[in-house]
């Protein structure tokens, strides 16, 4: 509200100012940075004289905490304070021109548990007032009261219970703005007329009775305005005595409390929302890692997958099906539910499946009426099919659903990758794939130019705990003759590559062994996806790699990813054959052909009588008088034996350089 001038002309005292000055509880205008205006109460319980007109409100003593609520209240709404002043609780109702504040007596008694402000009766009222105060205001005091309540930022209205039904007998600007209905409208009707189908008939009945009962209370319920629009509005209804402790009118306070109401809807409806997600994640999540987990082959898995989402009430149906290089179409592998699934899905066509594996993302749209999600399963940039869900009438893909069936995808298709490496490590039909690289980022082919040398794949191991840098991860280190340079020429130009390590195992005249590693590591990318490292040849920058991937993999998925990661690759030839090597027993066979029958018994003494254990339970002087020889002797044979042993186990021929 705004200042009242003090210098405004004399009017007599209207029903609202005189039920206003009969409120007990203590009632303060502020506008402007000052005291407005202030009831009998408030005059009498703070020392407030507004004969002298506006006053500075810093001499309230809770003044700070009333101010900083002030501005922490939002303009239209209404805020509780609690106070320094023992003897009251302040509610601050702010509206864009200034404040009211009703002051709330911390001290009710058990008929007035909940009253938003404590009203009461007059006798008491009239022997605490103050017996010099005249007994009719100034007519500038009258004119900033009425001006007070005309003003206000909340509605005010007065009731006279002697009229039959209660009706209204004044409103004030705030409750016509906030209503819609004019003072003509309203005066000589029972408030209840805002009330409409969805108010709260508890709410309702909790007024009633606290009129009954002549007592204030607050409620909170939906009410309709005048065009019909809904809106929530917090009503506080009190009884006004006169000085013999009758009632007279009824005083209410309107608060439209509709954002707030809006606000703690929303946010109860967000609560649930995220509760319902929580645990329908959470089970579902559960479900699908254990499915994926339990299966013994892809089909088991990704039917036990598909047969578990399609039960959520989210999704109608799902699918997973996988791209078809011989017929560029998507061929479907297992569903589950009601799917839309199209025989003859083009894998270069607009269908959500196609959209999903050309995009590498997650692709929505419409198929015969029916939303499709689709997930590309994808793990170590291999490509294992799509996922599609038909979603249910009402199911939004927002980011959380989608995030949701992100993460599920990427768990099916770690699932299949473990599967299939699994079956391709049994099995001896491979394909074999001999390609030409020429990127700088595999460590041979930077070496063999900077060094100018020849290097020759031998075998690789993976370590975990980080052999450089410390950081824990698995890295894969790889062995190299090289031929064609010294050792201090090969380390020092490995120095001069990022993220390179070069260490010299063994250092002969015309070749040294050599141990390379790197970050991005070609053998340990190949190893992770199942593709065994033949053989790796590398010179002047150029290095012919020879792969064996098992005959069920998706080669040409593979063969895609190698192209794409490394710049420069150009496939030179494709053969499928079976894997070679000895079984157990012909590796057996050939060793102990190649051993004499001495290193052979020196050896299998050794082995059987603990030798290669610590701390040994034998000596090598009690083996060589077992064998009846001396000990250089023994030891002689037992070297010779283990030179054959390592030859054959490590012989390319034999081993093929088979990648740990």
């Amino acid at each position: 509200m705004t200042n009242a001038d003090p210098a405004a002309g004399a009017e007599s005292t209207s029903p609202a100012a005189a039920a206003l000055e009969r409120v007990v509880a203590p009632v303060i205008s502020v506008a402007d940075g000052t005291i407005a205006y202030a009831n009998r109460a408030a005059r009498d319980a703070f020392g407030i004289d507004t004969e002298s007109g506006p006053r500075d409100p810093a001499t309230l003593a809770s003044w700070p905490s009333l101010e900083a609520a002030i501005e922490e209240t939002v303009v239209g709404t209404v805020r509780t304070v609690p106070l320094e002043d023992d003897r009251y609780d302040a509610r601050v109702h702010r509206d864009e021109d200034g404040v009211t504040i009703v002051f709330e007596s911390t001290a009710r008694t058990d008929a007035e548990p909940d009253a938003a402000a404590a009203f009461d009766a007059g006798a008491e009222q009239s022997a605490d007032a103050d017996d010099s105060a005249p007994a009719s205001p100034p007519a500038t005091d009258r004119t900033v009261k009425e001006r007070a309540l005309e003003e206000a930022p909340v509605g005010i209205t007065i009731s006279d219970p002697d009229r039959e039904d209660n009706p209204l007998v004044y409103v004030n600007d705030a409750y016509q703005e906030m209503t819609g209905y004019s003072y003509d409208d309203v005066v000589g009707r029972n408030c209840r007329f805002l009330q409409g189908e969805d108010s709260d008939p508890a709410a309702i009945a909790e007024m009633a009775a606290a009129i009954d009962e002549d007592r204030p209370v607050t409620v909170e319920l939906k009410n309709y305005r005048k065009d019909g629009t809904e809106f929530w509005n917090e009503v506080t209804i009190a009884p006004v005595r006169n000085d013999a402790g009758e009632v007279t009118n009824y005083v209410g306070f309107q608060n439209d409390i509709t954002a707030r109401k809006e606000a703690e809807r929303a946010l109860e409806r967000r609560t649930e929302e995220l509760e319902y997600v929580l645990d329908r994640v959470e089970g579902l999540v559960r479900d699908v890692t254990a499915s994926v987990a339990g299966s013994t082959d892809r089909g088991e898995l990704e039917a036990a997958v598909c047969e578990r989402i399609a039960d959520e009430p989210a999704y109608e149906g799902v699918w997973i099906g996988e791209r078809n290089p011989a017929t560029g179409t998507i061929d479907v592998r297992t569903n589950a539910g009601t799917s839309v699934v199209d025989d003859s899905i083009s894998a270069d066509g607009d269908h959500p499946a196609a959209a999903a594996l050309s995009s590498d993302g997650v692709s929505v749209g419409t198929v015969d009426g029916a939303t499709l999600a689709a997930f590309p399963l994808q793990y170590n940039e291999i490509e294992y099919g799509v996922l599609t869900v038909r979603l249910a009438d009402g199911t939004d893909v927002d980011e959380r659903e989608s995030a949701i069936l992100s993460a599920l995808a990427r768990a099916i298709a770690s699932g299949i990758n473990a599967r299939e490496t699994s079956r391709m490590l049994a099995t001896d039909a491979v394909v074999a794939v001999e390609f030409e690289v020429r990127d700088r980022r595999v460590a041979p082919v930077a070496l063999s130019a900077d060094a100018d040398c020849r290097l020759e794949y031998r075998r690789s191991v993976h370590r975990t705990g980080g052999t450089r840098n410390g950081d824990g991860q698995e890295r894969t280190t790889s062995l190299f003759t090289a031929t064609g340079a010294s050792a201090a020429e090969l380390t020092d130009a490995a120095a001069a590559l990022p993220n390179v390590d070069c260490r010299i195992v063994v250092e002969r005249d015309e070749e040294c062994l050599i141990e390379l590693e790197r970050d991005d590591d070609l053998v340990g990318w190949l190893s992770e996806r199942g593709v065994r490292t033949h053989a790796i040849e590398s010179e002047d920058g150029s290095a012919t790699v020879t792969l064996e991937i098992p005959r069920s993999a998706n080669v040409r998925s593979i063969v895609e990813s190698l192209e794409d990661r490394y710049e420069g690759t150009d496939v030179r030839s494709f053969q499928q054959r079976d894997r070679g090597g000895d079984t157990r027993q012909e590796f057996a066979g050939r060793l102990e052909d190649d051993l004499t029958e001495r290193q052979l018994d020196a050896l299998r003494r050794a082995y059987l009588g603990g030798y290669f254990e610590w701390p040994r339970p034998t000596t090598g002087e009690e083996l060589a008088q077992s064998m009846d020889v001396s000990r250089p002797t023994f030891h002689e044979h037992l070297r010779t034996a283990e030179a054959k042993l390592c030859r054959a186990f490590f012989d390319d021929a034999a081993d093929a350089n088979e990648s740990a």
